[in-house]
């Protein structure tokens, strides 16, 4: 397996372990419908928490767009409007971005940005 692709789970997995400590319930990881995934669907309280996680091997610095794109918040909402029809659910959705930063020195750090984007009205 490719060492990208390796560091990416790990990130998933610091990922899910820190919503879970946040008492996050955590209902799917790496949810697929089709060609779009979503890394993490979680709920808490009365909102649907879609998540996207991004791994990094050290700080750098990105800003949000670089982070998640349009075209994959598109995807994100895409995927989500998937889920939610399939799983028939009426809740409030979010959508988050965890930012997992592996150093040698200090582990992983996670950042989390609640209500990252929020989907636009087309016409």
């Amino acid at each position: 397996m490719a060492e990208h692709n390796e560091l990416g789970r790990r990130g998933e997995a610091v990922a899910l372990r820190y919503l879970k400590d946040k008492a996050y319930t955590i209902l799917e990881s790496n949810w697929r419908s089709g060609h779009m995934e979503i890394d993490i669907i979680a709920r808490k309280h009365d909102e649907l928490i879609i998540a996207e996680v991004k791994t990094r091997r050290k700080n750098s610095l990105a800003t949000l767009d670089e982070v998640v794109n349009k075209r994959k918040q598109n995807l994100l909402i895409k995927a989500a409007n998937s889920y939610i029809g399939k799983s028939n659910l009426n809740l409030d959705v979010r959508f988050d971005i965890l930012i997992v930063i592996f150093s040698n020195m200090s582990g992983a750090r996670v950042y989390h940005i609640e209500n990252a984007f929020y989907p636009t009205l087309r016409s």
